[in-house]
């Protein structure tokens, strides 16, 4: 992502974004929020005085226009994001329209911005500085390749072959050169991670193979292979080591000491109302809400307490296994400085 952030009046002007990945417009799909301004140049019907004679020739024509958000959705799979709304200035003012932004689209948005929000800007603008990191998770005979993103690791690659134990060694050989091609292709930094030793042998072989590769490559010792793998690798630190993305790490560590709270009956809180309450008293040390929430005026309510009051605000990807297990507690939770009554 690109940004220019325009001088912002008590929190309140234009920033024009640049997207540039679905990343970005995973960002964007939270930073464009019901009732903001959103400028952008989209293509809409114009009559002329030849279409009135053909009107089912109307041309679709490239046109400024600033749209009044009443709704936004992300579509990943297509990478897009389509914004609805009203034309507040151009064309067709008081219409409705949709703008379908992808990556390399150019847009401005006027609305009053949170701490959160200019956080979430910058996050985008270094990420899009950096490669992409992968985590391979491998165990015997099973291998799935993940691309980290801003909204969770996506798997990308799965390969399968029979146990160590049965197999004959020509297919154990066939199962590791395969998980090596597809690693060969990876420039960007890589973690390869899992139980026993099978990791170290793919790394060795991987070396052999690709002897120029200057990308950092880590291993991450885990109890299991898989997505869940992937949430230890992640949950250890790894990323920092590869200067990545910390806030999926921050979301591990948060939800671990949630639960580990929750067992030993330590001060937490959470559900709105129980939050509402320990963010009113002060007690909020760090809030931790789903994103999910951030366009409900209760969520949004209790976040802007708890920054008054100075507290760590953690928003966590419900795409992100974390993500998942607070929407479980209510989708918003506290750790508290301490109890209340």
């Amino acid at each position: 992502m690109k940004a220019e952030i325009e001088d912002l009046q008590r929190s309140f002007g234009e920033i024009r974004l640049f997207p540039e990945n679905t990343d970005d417009l995973w960002h964007l799909y939270h930073l464009i929020t019901p009732g903001c301004l959103v400028y952008a140049t989209t293509l809409r019907s114009i009559e002329g005085s030849q279409d009135k004679i053909r009107p089912e020739k109307l041309e679709k024509r490239p046109v400024r226009l600033g749209i009044r958000v009443e709704d936004v959705e992300f579509h990943e799979f297509s990478i897009r994001l389509r914004v609805f709304g009203v034309i507040e200035s151009g064309v067709d003012a008081g219409s409705h329209h949709t703008l379908n932004l992808e990556p390399g689209y150019e847009i401005s948005v006027i609305r009053t911005w949170t701490g959160n929000d200019l956080d979430r800007i910058d996050r985008a603008v270094k990420g899009s500085a950096a490669e992409a990191i992968h985590i391979l998770t491998v165990e015997e005979g099973e291998a799935e390749l993940y691309r980290v993103q801003s909204y969770g690791p996506k798997l990308v690659w799965s390969s399968a072959a029979g146990s160590g134990k049965t197999a004959e060694l020509n297919s154990r050989e066939e199962f590791s050169e395969a998980v090596v091609l597809q690693l060969s292709a990876i420039t960007g930094p890589l973690v390869i991670a899992g139980p026993g030793f099978v990791k170290e042998e793919i790394v060795a072989k991987l070396k052999r193979k690709c002897p120029s590769r200057s990308a950092p490559l880590v291993t991450g010792e885990t109890r299991s292979g898989g997505r869940r793998a992937v949430q230890e690798v992640i949950g250890q630190g790894i990323l920092e080591k590869l200067n990545g993305d910390l806030q999926l790490a921050r979301e591990v560590t948060c939800l671990d000491e949630l639960m580990r709270r929750i067992g030993k009956d330590e001060p937490v809180a959470y559900g709105a109302q129980a939050v509402s309450e320990a963010a009113r008293c002060g007690a909020v040390q760090t809030l931790m809400v789903a994103d999910t929430l951030l366009r409900d005026p209760v969520a949004t309510g209790i976040i802007r307490q708890a920054e008054e009051m100075r507290s760590e605000v953690v928003i966590f990807s419900s795409r992100f296994e974390p993500g998942e297990r607070l929407l479980g507690l209510g989708g918003i939770a506290a750790l508290l400085r301490f109890p209340i009554a």
